[in-house]
C-alpha cells in the first residue's frame, strides 16, 4: 500500500479527529466528509453551509492539480430535506456540466447542532 497518500490542507484548519482531509490512491482522490464547522456559515441555512463545503472542495482538488471536471461522486448527508431546492441550485452551479454520480442521505444529525449538511467526494486524477 505504499501507493496511498493521505493529506491534510492547511488552509481548511487542523483536524482534531483521526482522519485526513483527503486520501489518494493510484489515479483516484478520495475526500473526507466535510462540514461548515468553524466557518461564518456554520450558523447560516444549508445554501451558504454547501457553497461553503465546495470552496474547500475546490482548494483541495486546485492543490492536487485539478478541477471539478474529475469530480466521480458525491455522497451528501443533510439533516432535513425542507431547504432541498435551495441545495439543488447550489449543486447545479457548482457542478457546472460535471455532473457526478451522487448519493442524498437524510440523517437525524451531524457532530455539531447548527451544522446541516456535510460532503464527501471522490475525484479522478
Amino acid at each position: 500500500m505504499n501507493n496511498v497518500l493521505r493529506k491534510n490542507y492547511p488552509e481548511l484548519g487542523e483536524v482534531k479527529a483521526p482522519y485526513v482531509h483527503s486520501v489518494k490512491h493510484g489515479g483516484t482522490l478520495y475526500i473526507s466528509g466535510l462540514t461548515a464547522f468553524g466557518t461564518v456559515a456554520q450558523h447560516k441555512g444549508i445554501a451558504e453551509q454547501a457553497e461553503e463545503i465546495f470552496c474547500q472542495i475546490r482548494k483541495i482538488i486546485s492543490a492536487e492539480g485539478s478541477d471539478f471536471s474529475a469530480l466521480i461522486k458525491v455522497t451528501i448527508f443533510i439533516t432535513s430535506f425542507k431547504e432541498i431546492d435551495e441545495l439543488r441550485k447550489v449543486l447545479y452551479r457548482n457542478y457546472g456540466d460535471h455532473l457526478p454520480a451522487s448519493s442524498l442521505v437524510e440523517v437525524s444529525r451531524l457532530f455539531s447542532p447548527d451544522l446541516s449538511i456535510e460532503i464527501e467526494a471522490i475525484f479522478g486524477l
